[in-house]
């Protein structure tokens, strides 16, 4: 991980030009992947990336609680350019609050379709990190989000 502050990102690209690139092909990617691997595969591959390529954030969030989490959201949305999100700290979870997803913004401004596995990443990823750092995570209706600290 190139930086170590809690709530930093695992990459040092924030995506100022390239983000649009990125997103087609996130979204040809996960097609791929989902038609290659099926349903279960799709969520193993999400899994093991949760757990391995996200380590780092897990270790972070352990360690430094609700905070971190709170502080890695910051820091991702401020590097995708286009989003609008709210990251809210309370004493028992952090909200986020998605009412623009960058993504996905850009895929409709373009006329591109969403598949599922871009349309399930975000909660599937989610899972998977929060199972990996031992802090509960729901979802609701409308893409809202709750972590919370998973009882000791």
């Amino acid at each position: 991980m190139a930086n170590s502050i809690p709530g930093s990102l695992p990459y040092t690209d924030t995506k100022p030009v390239g983000s649009a690139d990125f997103y087609f092909v996130i979204n040809s990617t996960f097609r791929f992947i989902l038609h290659r691997l099926g349903r279960d595969g799709w969520i193993r591959y999400l899994t093991d990336l949760g757990t391995g390529y996200y380590a780092p954030v897990n270790t972070q969030r352990q360690q430094g609680g609700l905070s971190a989490v709170a502080g890695y959201w910051r820091a991702f949305f401020a590097a995708e350019p286009g989003g609008e999100v709210e990251v809210k700290e309370l004493s028992d979870r952090v909200e986020l609050r998605v009412k623009v997803c960058p993504l996905i913004k850009h895929l409709r401004a373009h006329g591109r379709a969403c598949g599922w596995g871009t349309a399930t990443f975000p909660c599937n990823l989610r899972t998977a990190t929060c199972r990996a750092a031992a802090i509960r995570c729901s979802a609701r209706a409308r893409g809202a989000s709750a972590p919370r600290r998973s009882p000791a």
